[in-house]
């Protein structure tokens, strides 16, 4: 099972620099619905997406829904690492 958790969905949500972020979708029947996210099944693969207070919702959602969901991806941290020795050679 693959899981999506776009915690970063939920602060990315609040800044007003992400009207140039990209936004994907995903569609397919609610398999799990909470306060603070969704879980959405699409092919073989389970997609869990956080939402919070700000999220827009056309109605009331139920386990069973088809469902379209418009998220962003946002990274939260970025970890940098020294590049190893096989990438300097690749240069």
């Amino acid at each position: 099972m693959k899981r999506l958790a776009l915690a970063a969905l939920l602060a990315g949500l609040a800044a007003p620099a992400l009207g140039a972020t990209k936004t994907y979708q995903v569609t397919g029947p609610v398999v799990e619905v909470g306060d603070e996210s969704i879980t959405v099944q699409k092919g073989k693969e389970k997609w869990e997406i956080a939402r919070s207070a700000d999220t827009k919702l056309a109605g009331e959602v139920k386990k069973g829904d088809k469902v379209t969901v418009e998220y962003r991806m946002t990274a939260t941290s970025i970890e940098v690492k020294p590049a190893g020795k096989a990438a300097a050679k690749a240069k």
